[in-house]
């Protein structure tokens, strides 16, 4: 099925066939009309939607396909808000698949670790799968040991959305709207979210997430595609500048200490671009913790405001991805659990420092630590999280 602009060509191309006639153009001129009018439907963009397959339980998956007018392409399922995939040109003006994932939608079901999802309803760890909030006590699914990751057990990664297209000033949209029951995973509240994602003619793959509760609870949303920018092979030669100069470093299990600790001096300073094989391997506990990067930065903007929280420039094809949020921290994950048992999109082998995510976020047990920014959303209160993943190219 085909919106919005397509539609709207599929009106004009009679007039234009009419006009032919009746004032008898030359076929160089009807011919110059036709191509404006298609020139004029591919700077607006364009968005489809085709069957995906069905869940384990028979639920229909929906894929929609956003185009902007640059060529630019955006593949996104109704099954966890996942990006499949996301293309973006190279300094050659070739356009290659820029983030990780599967063909089918069986891979998605059957071993993805969180590729190209909507994670809610608390994206991240709490500590314990346990928060007090208003003197109660929740338990939630516990999904990483002890502790809560992403939501839980099925988190939004895990559910389908109703999807449909909208109208937009800025480039083709789909809207993804889930309400998450009270008591889901252990979570209070009945939430109402809205995903919107937009793929405007800056190259720019806009997110804009809203909620809302009947109960006082817990929001924290985020994305987690895994880029690789040159489409291929590992991300160790990928240069990448967070605008941090502090992170919360973790214990043992990935849970903050609820330190804010300074990156001077350590492998966590990315105020200067860095490549990221220059420093992974270090000898820094937190780096050996984690096997490579997976850690919550402390962005020096201040919260709610749109800002630059990274850019990542690839020096091969010269792709250059910057990351805007209105989130106070960013998780840089560098896919260190990939192992090689997985094989995705054209037969690629999800490989250990094959990608990295950049995930905007309220900070890993926020709702444990006290001195960390509140995720608590009330009832008459909107949550409201804007993300941008903006590409283009250096020579």
């Amino acid at each position: 099925m085909i919106y919005g602009t397509v539609s709207a060509m599929s009106i004009q191309l009679p007039f234009i066939l009419a006009d032919f006639f009746n004032q008898n153009w030359t076929a160089t001129t009807a011919t110059c009309k036709i191509s404006q009018m298609f020139r004029s439907y591919e700077t607006k963009g364009s968005i489809s939607n085709a069957n995906f397959g069905k869940t384990a339980d028979g639920r229909p998956v929906e894929i929609y396909t956003l185009r902007n007018g640059n060529g630019m392409e955006a593949r996104i399922a109704n099954y966890g808000g996942i990006v499949v995939s996301l293309t973006a040109p190279g300094r050659d003006g070739r356009f290659a698949d820029v983030v990780l994932g599967y063909d089918r939608l069986d891979g998605y079901l059957k071993a993805s670790p969180y590729f190209g999802a909507l994670v809610g309803r608390y994206a991240n760890r709490i500590g314990g799968a346990k928060f007090l909030l208003n003197g109660k006590t929740y338990s939630l699914a516990q999904n990483s040991g002890p502790h809560s990751l992403h939501g839980g057990i099925q988190g939004f990664d895990k559910v389908v959305w109703e999807g449909r297209a909208v109208e937009s000033a800025n480039g083709p949209a789909l809207e993804l709207t889930y309400l998450s029951r009270d008591g889901e995973e252990g979570f209070p509240g009945n939430l109402t979210v809205k995903a919107v994602y937009t793929l405007t003619n800056e190259n720019e793959l806009l997110l804009d997430f809203h909620a809302a509760t009947d109960a006082t609870t817990l929001c924290n949303l985020t994305h987690h595609s895994y880029f690789n920018l040159a489409g291929q092979g590992d991300v160790l030669n990928h240069e990448v500048y967070i605008n941090a100069s502090r992170f919360t470093p973790a214990d043992a299990a990935l849970i903050p200490t609820g330190e804010l600790r300074a990156v001077d001096g350590t492998p966590f300073d990315f105020r200067k671009p860095m490549a990221i094989g220059a420093r992974i391997q270090a000898d820094d506990p937190q780096l050996k913790i984690a096997g490579g990067y997976d850690q919550n930065f402390v962005i020096d903007n201040p919260p709610g405001r749109l800002g630059l929280h990274a850019r990542v420039y690839e020096p091969t094809t010269g792709r250059v991805m910057e990351v805007l949020s209105t989130e106070p921290g960013l998780q840089f994950y560098t896919a260190n659990h990939l192992d090689g048992s997985t094989i995705g999109k054209g037969g690629a082998v999800h490989q250990r420092f094959g990608a990295l995510c950049l995930e905007p976020e309220h900070f890993p047990d926020s709702p444990n630590k006290p001195n960390f920014p509140p995720a608590v959303l009330s009832p008459g209160q909107t949550y409201h999280n804007t993300t941008i993943y903006k590409f283009f190219t250096r020579l």
